[in-house]
């Protein structure tokens, strides 16, 4: 997974022979599959994870080189225009927060001053524009800072939080209890999102939030987070002043020292936190001081937007996705690398949805339109998606599913895909019986703690109540099983995700990938000369709202 290569050629990493056979050993193509092609795939890639495309950052040099490759290729493939008055594209209004030189941040500990490093010590992301100052800010331990009302928690509930900063764990009450406690057991609950907990404690009146950092908790190493501190942040425009002045992770190193300076234990603490009844409580003699200062600038980004129309139902639409966009040019490694590739996250998944898009328009045209869409800022927080899906092109009532593309994986081929965060619609059931036929078994995600479902560009629409699937390629290989696919993607994960490092390699075959595009291109053509009308689960908190459509196409 990190054997990699720079557009110019030549080996940037040493990596095991074990890696290197378990990646060149698959054929180029899924056999019995010509209408997806590996190498097709593996040429896109290529381009798209270039220096040239400068890590398709949002704002940055490589978005206009970005949109036009791919409305170039939508075009070639014979498609139409799906965007804005007759173009390719959607406008998707941001700001970039660029936090610039000399921020600080520290804590005080029973009168004692000890000084952050950012980046190592705890990350920093200023929430509004100009300059931000804290100084003493209490510090409030908030549990898992979960507000769930449907499920009776609310650490919040009585505490006055103005000016304070919560100090919160990790994922939910469940993770690492041992019982069910109401929660979603193993599989991250939607309110133990990190995002979820800055959203509750901003409306609790906090002055900000830091996130005590496990890796097994987070689903990432600190690197990840430490690594990509001084990264823009973005907003939709215009950006509107926050209450809450600032959040940011606390490693768990430094989290510990605080807490046995105060006397405290972490595992009592959890204990106490996975009580219903567990309200924030104060870290008497701990502070906060934070200072730094956000330049924002406003810029348009893009969605590239293709469609083929329906034979017959043209008004019913399938939707594909897959953001474009990568980290850009941020943040060096010890290399001094600048480039943020992305080859595998998600120029491999935009790769997919090109060529899932040209099967489609080689083929029969389909009784329902369909439609391809590429998305902007991903990573910074599904932005382009969730425009889409509030300002949709088509209307979600008449969306029929979503069928998201967002690997995380570049494999060789394999005996499975892996469903994330399934249990949700009986699309699933679908996708497993057109995977079977694939010669293909259908696992759920190996690690739901993660909260993958959440996480990518299918959510936006899934809330919104339009059925969403998302999936990828197995890890248990054909050659050499699960050890061997767990050990590429464990060495991805801890050393190249949102890295410099995520390059092109020649070695991949992209073969697994070539199998999961072959997957969604058969599932969305089902569907897409189906009369089917896909919903939810009974049960299913989203099902209300899918419930709520169906009759404006009956």
């Amino acid at each position: 997974m990190f054997l990699a290569f720079r557009s110019g050629g030549g080996f940037t990493r040493r990596m095991s022979l074990f890696l290197l056979l378990a990646l060149a050993a698959a054929p180029a193509a899924v056999s019995g599959s010509p209408a997806i092609s590996a190498e097709r795939i593996k040429a896109d890639v290529l381009q798209l994870s270039s220096d040239d495309f400068a890590g398709r950052g949002p704002g940055e040099a490589g978005e206009s080189k970005t949109i036009a490759y791919l409305a170039d290729r939508f075009a070639a493939a014979g498609l139409q225009p799906g965007g804005e008055n007759g173009g390719w594209y959607q406008d998707v209004p941001l700001v970039r927060m660029d936090r610039l030189p000399g921020a600080t941040m520290a804590l005080t500990v029973t009168g004692r001053t000890i000084p952050l490093t950012l980046g190592r010590d705890a990350t920093l992301s200023l929430r509004n524009a100009g300059a931000t100052a804290l100084a003493g800010a209490e510090l409030v331990f908030a549990g898992y800072g979960i507000v769930d009302p449907a499920r009776g928690w609310d650490a919040y509930a009585g505490i006055d939080m103005k000016g304070k900063i919560a100090v919160v764990l990790a994922n939910d009450p469940d993770f690492e209890a041992g019982a069910d406690l109401g929660f979603e057991g193993r599989r991250m609950a939607y309110s133990g999102r990190v995002g979820v907990k800055f959203e509750a404690a901003d409306k609790a009146g906090a002055a900000g939030v830091l996130v005590i950092h496990e890796e097994a908790a987070a689903s990432y190493p600190f690197a990840q987070v430490g690594s990509g501190d001084a990264l823009p942040a973005m907003g939709y425009a215009p950006l509107a002043p926050s209450a809450m002045k600032l959040t940011g992770w606390l490693s768990r190193d430094r989290s510990l020292s605080l807490l046995r300076d105060l006397g405290l234990d972490l595992a009592r603490l959890k204990q106490e936190a996975r009580q219903p009844a567990f309200r924030a409580r104060p870290l008497a003699g701990a502070s906060l001081a934070a200072r730094g200062e956000i330049k924002a600038t406003p810029f348009t980004s893009r969605n590239v937007i293709a469609r083929l129309t329906g034979a017959e139902r043209p008004d019913e639409i399938v939707l594909y996705g897959a953001h474009w966009d990568a980290n850009g040019r941020n943040g060096a490694d010890r290399s001094g690398d600048t480039i943020r590739n992305g080859a595998i996250d998600n120029a491999t998944g935009t790769a997919e949805l090109l060529e899932v898009a040209r099967a489609f328009a080689a083929g029969k045209r389909p009784a329902r339109t369909v439609v391809f869409a590429a998305w902007t800022a991903e990573e910074k927080g599904l932005l382009g998606a969730n425009f889409y899906a509030a300002h949709p092109l088509a209307p979600l009532a008449r969306t029929v599913a979503v069928i998201n593309l967002d690997p995380h994986l570049v494999l060789p081929a394999a005996r499975n895909i892996e469903l994330v965060g399934g249990g949700r619609t009986p699309l699933e059931a679908d996708l497993a019986r057109v995977a079977k036929s694939q010669g293909l078994r259908t696992d759920p995600e190996p690690n739901p703690e993660a909260g993958w479902y959440f996480r990518s560009d299918h959510f936006p629409f899934a809330r919104r109540g339009v059925p969403a699937l998302s999936f990828r390629a197995g890890r248990d290989l054909v050659e050499g099983g699960r050890e061997a696919g767990d050990a590429i993607v464990s060495a991805y994960n801890a050393r190249c995700y949102h890295q410099p490092c995520d390059e092109f390699s020649a070695a991949w075959t992209f073969a697994g990938t070539a199998q999961e595009a072959q997957v969604a291109f058969a599932l969305g053509s089902e569907l897409a000369d189906s009369a089917a009308w896909p919903t939810w689960n009974e049960g299913n908190e989203f099902k209300p709202l899918r419930d709520a459509m169906s009759p404006t196409v009956r």
